[in-house]
Protein backbone atom coordinates (compact mmCIF):
# COMPACT_ATOMS: atom_id res chain seq x y z
CA UNK A 1 0.00 0.00 0.00
CA UNK A 2 1.36 3.26 -0.80
CA UNK A 3 0.38 6.68 1.35
CA UNK A 4 1.10 10.24 0.09
CA UNK A 5 -0.07 13.32 1.77
CA UNK A 6 -0.36 16.60 -0.44
CA UNK A 7 0.67 20.01 0.89
CA UNK A 8 1.25 23.19 -0.15
CA UNK A 9 -2.18 24.79 -0.80
CA UNK A 10 -3.51 28.29 -0.22
CA UNK A 11 -4.70 31.85 -1.25
CA UNK A 12 -2.71 33.29 -4.36
CA UNK A 13 -3.92 36.02 -6.23
CA UNK A 14 -4.52 35.51 -9.99
CA UNK A 15 -1.06 35.56 -12.34
CA UNK A 16 0.79 34.16 -9.08
CA UNK A 17 2.72 31.14 -8.20
CA UNK A 18 1.99 28.11 -5.75
CA UNK A 19 4.31 24.81 -5.48
CA UNK A 20 2.51 21.84 -4.05
CA UNK A 21 3.92 19.00 -2.71
CA UNK A 22 3.43 15.35 -1.89
CA UNK A 23 5.30 13.02 0.32
CA UNK A 24 5.00 9.54 -0.75
CA UNK A 25 5.51 6.48 0.90
CA UNK A 26 7.54 4.71 -2.04
CA UNK A 27 8.10 5.67 -5.70
CA UNK A 28 8.65 1.45 -6.98
CA UNK A 29 6.54 0.69 -9.19
CA UNK A 30 4.20 3.74 -9.24
CA UNK A 31 3.60 6.37 -11.04
CA UNK A 32 2.68 9.70 -9.39
CA UNK A 33 -0.66 11.89 -10.43
CA UNK A 34 -1.95 15.19 -9.36
CA UNK A 35 -5.56 15.68 -9.81
CA UNK A 36 -7.77 18.28 -8.93
CA UNK A 37 -11.82 19.25 -8.29
CA UNK A 38 -13.33 22.73 -8.92
CA UNK A 39 -16.32 23.14 -7.14
CA UNK A 40 -19.38 21.41 -8.73
CA UNK A 41 -17.19 19.57 -11.43
CA UNK A 42 -15.55 16.43 -12.04
CA UNK A 43 -12.28 15.38 -10.88
CA UNK A 44 -9.75 16.33 -13.62
CA UNK A 45 -6.27 14.61 -13.95
CA UNK A 46 -4.10 17.33 -14.14
CA UNK A 47 -0.53 16.03 -14.50
CA UNK A 48 1.25 12.71 -14.30
CA UNK A 49 5.34 11.29 -13.52
CA UNK A 50 5.60 7.72 -15.32
CA UNK A 51 6.99 5.10 -13.17
CA UNK A 52 8.75 3.47 -16.48
CA UNK A 53 11.05 6.48 -17.79
CA UNK A 54 9.89 9.49 -15.43
CA UNK A 55 7.92 11.05 -18.25
CA UNK A 56 5.63 13.56 -17.49
CA UNK A 57 2.48 14.70 -19.17
CA UNK A 58 -0.05 17.56 -18.43
CA UNK A 59 -3.93 17.93 -19.44
CA UNK A 60 -4.53 20.81 -22.41
CA UNK A 61 -5.78 23.07 -19.36
CA UNK A 62 -2.36 23.51 -17.58
CA UNK A 63 0.13 22.48 -19.99
CA UNK A 64 2.93 25.93 -20.22
CA UNK A 65 1.31 26.70 -17.08
CA UNK A 66 2.59 23.51 -14.40
CA UNK A 67 5.56 21.96 -14.15
CA UNK A 68 6.17 18.09 -12.03
CA UNK A 69 8.69 17.14 -10.47
CA UNK A 70 10.26 14.49 -8.31
CA UNK A 71 12.62 14.75 -5.43
CA UNK A 72 13.60 11.07 -4.95
CA UNK A 73 16.21 11.61 -1.60
CA UNK A 74 13.14 13.21 -0.22
CA UNK A 75 10.09 10.78 -1.76
CA UNK A 76 8.60 14.00 -2.68
CA UNK A 77 6.58 15.26 -6.13
CA UNK A 78 5.86 18.80 -6.98
CA UNK A 79 3.69 20.79 -8.33
CA UNK A 80 4.91 24.07 -9.66
CA UNK A 81 1.77 26.23 -10.93
CA UNK A 82 2.63 29.58 -12.70
CA UNK A 83 0.37 32.66 -14.00
CA UNK A 84 -2.72 30.63 -12.00
CA UNK A 85 -5.91 31.99 -13.28
CA UNK A 86 -9.14 31.54 -11.03
CA UNK A 87 -10.31 28.55 -13.08
CA UNK A 88 -7.16 26.58 -11.36
CA UNK A 89 -9.32 26.96 -8.09
CA UNK A 90 -9.49 23.40 -6.54
CA UNK A 91 -9.25 20.72 -4.43
CA UNK A 92 -5.58 19.09 -5.43
CA UNK A 93 -4.75 15.57 -4.74
CA UNK A 94 -1.88 13.40 -5.32
CA UNK A 95 -1.99 10.08 -6.21
CA UNK A 96 -0.44 6.55 -6.82
CA UNK A 97 -0.98 3.88 -9.67
CA UNK A 98 0.96 1.16 -11.23
CA UNK A 99 -0.68 2.66 -14.66
CA UNK A 100 0.56 6.07 -15.85
CA UNK A 101 -2.78 7.02 -17.55
CA UNK A 102 -4.08 9.58 -15.48
CA UNK A 103 -7.13 9.48 -17.62
CA UNK A 104 -8.15 6.16 -15.28
CA UNK A 105 -8.65 6.30 -11.56
CA UNK A 106 -5.62 5.92 -9.91
CA UNK A 107 -5.64 3.16 -6.72
CA UNK A 108 -4.30 4.98 -4.00
CA UNK A 109 -5.06 8.87 -2.96
CA UNK A 110 -3.93 11.11 -0.47
CA UNK A 111 -5.94 13.97 1.35
CA UNK A 112 -6.34 16.91 -0.79
CA UNK A 113 -4.94 20.04 -0.61
CA UNK A 114 -7.39 23.33 -1.41
CA UNK A 115 -5.85 25.94 -3.60
CA UNK A 116 -7.42 29.20 -3.97
CA UNK A 117 -7.03 31.82 -6.88
CA UNK A 118 -8.51 35.47 -6.57
CA UNK A 119 -9.00 37.13 -9.34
Amino acid sequence: EVQLQASGGGLVQAGGSLRLSCVVSTFSGYSIGWFRQAPGKEREGVSCISRYDSKTSYSDSVKGRFTISRDNAKSTIFLQGNHLTPEDTAVYYCAADETADYSKNFTYWGQGTLVTVSS
